[in-house]
């Protein structure tokens, strides 16, 4: 049974939450720098004859980045909460699978891991956000 779940973390991530959760930088000056590169970020959208008002990005980090990925990664690490429903997760910057594997007369109890499962992992991601 596999599950895939695409978070779009790049553009949901909670700044304050990541900051929270990389506590091994949160005394030296690379968690200045990092607060900063999430912070003061503004976007706009611009056609070829207007443009909209700036607007403050409070969520997500930028795409296409070399911080990006590894941001994901840190934001999602606490998906090892599958272990604890004998699954397995695995996750490349906001795309995560969560299987388990079974013989064909267990597939139904599978079937109901991974969705009390996936249930847990939709509750902590709501929560952090909150």
């Amino acid at each position: 049974m596999l599950t895939l779940l695409d978070s779009v973390a790049f553009d949901s991530i909670d700044h304050d939450t990541l900051l929270r959760q990389l506590i091994f930088i949160r005394h030296t000056v690379l968690a200045g720098k990092f607060t900063s590169y999430l912070s003061n970020r503004k976007q706009q959208v611009r056609t070829t004859t207007s443009s909209s008002v700036p607007s403050a990005v409070l969520f997500g980090v930028p795409e296409g980045s070399v911080l990006g990925p590894i941001s994901c990664l840190l934001y999602t690490a606490d998906l090892q909460l599958v272990k604890r429903h004998h699954l397995t997760p695995h996750a490349y910057a906001d795309d995560t699978q969560i299987y388990g594997h079974c013989q064909p007369s267990d597939a139904g109890s599978v079937i109901q891991q991974v969705s009390v499962c996936t249930d847990e992992v939709s509750a902590a991601a709501k929560s952090s956000q909150d």
